[in-house]
């Protein structure tokens, strides 16, 4: 599946209230590491189907990256049930992030 694109206006749908749970990237497009990041976040997101996928791009939607405190990108946050379980930030290979949302175990089985 593809990643999803996360909004104001679709986020507690997608994420907080997701039956899955959710991988999200907080990105902008004039950030490398970022950009160095967004292939592995789309592989994951094609690959995983037990996880859910989003992007929110900080400069579309400030107000998500307030709320979350987001003051570095990439910023990775992991939630379950709605609730945020894990938060990295800086570039990732796709082993660490597989790590970062429980997955790497059931990967390479």
């Amino acid at each position: 599946m593809a990643y999803i694109t996360l909004t104001k206006d679709n986020y507690d749908q997608e994420v907080l209230r997701s039956a899955q749970p959710v991988l999200v990237d907080f990105w902008a497009p004039w950030c490398g590491p970022c950009s160095a990041l967004s292939p592995v976040i789309d592989e994951i997101a094609a690959e995983q189907s037990e996880v859910k996928v989003g992007k929110v791009n900080v400069d579309e939607q400030p107000e998500l990256a307030r709320q979350y405190r987001v003051m570095s990108i990439p910023t990775l946050i992991f939630f379950k049930n709605g609730e945020l379980v894990r938060r990295e930030v800086g570039g990732k290979s796709k082993e660490e992030i597989l790590d970062m949302i429980g997955l790497h175990q059931a990967a390479a089985r």
